[in-house]
Parts: C-alpha cells; structure tokens; sequence
C-alpha cells in the first residue's frame, strides 16, 4: 500500500468519527508529519454552524499541540464518494487557508475519489501577512 493510499485509508477511518447530526456528511482527514507520525480528525458540527470544525483543521491543529510538523495530508468525505459531485469533495477555503500557513507549498493533498493536487494549486494566491511565508 502506497503512503497516499494509507493516508487515505485513515482518513476514511477517522470519518467514521464524525459528529455530524446536521449535515450527516462524514469527513475524516489524516496528515503525515515530517517525523512519520500520521494524526487524524473528523468534522465537529455544532448546531451554531459557525462553531463548526472541520477534519483537516481538527487533524492539522492536533499536529501542532503535539509539537510536529505537518508534510501531506489526505481527505475523504465517505458520503460524497458515489453521489455527490467532486467539488463536494474539495477542502474547503478555511482549511486551504490553514494548510498554507503550517505546510510546505509543495506539499501533496489527496482527495479521496478526485487524485493528489499541491497545496500551492489548491490556494494558488493565498493570503499572507508575509511572515509564516510557509514557515515550516
């Protein structure tokens, strides 16, 4: 199994952690960090939708409370795989906006059922104050 593929799965895996009472709409996200170390999260809804978390930022802040350094990151929405349309699929602009600042530009994202893009097609003109300038 290919490091993507594994990714993948545990992104899978950590979908089925999802609490998503509103949306219904499993998604688990896995990042592997420099050191190997793969951490997971799952969307978090709350019936303020705004307060509302998705699984690539729960899996990326982890990575940051543990002290390591995010390098690729794997997504899947277990619900969109078949019916719904790819761009469902896509991570959406918060979380493009947080890979940007705690990973490399040329870091792989896997879409599960989309393929692997580069962080830096993914938010190609992104924000930035100029000092984090994809500081890891």
């Amino acid at each position: 199994m290919s490091n993507a593929e594994q990714l993948l799965s545990a992104a899978r895996d950590a979908a089925r952690n999802a609490h998503c009472p509103y949306s219904n709409f499993h998604v688990g996200a896995a990042v592997r960090c420099s050191d190997g170390t793969v951490v997971t999260g799952c969307n978090v809804e709350n019936a303020s939708y705004g307060l509302t978390i998705c699984a690539e930022r729960v899996a990326l802040f982890s990575c940051v409370a543990q002290g390591l350094t995010p390098v690729e990151l794997a997504v899947s929405c277990v619900d969109a795989l078949e019916a719904a349309p790819r761009e469902s699929r896509m991570p959406c602009g918060a979380c493009r906006q947080v890979m940007q600042e705690l990973m490399p530009g040329q870091a792989e994202i896997h879409i599960d059922g989309v393929g692997a893009r580069r962080l830096a097609e993914l938010l190609p003109d992104a924000f930035s104050l100029g000092a984090e300038e994809n500081s890891p």
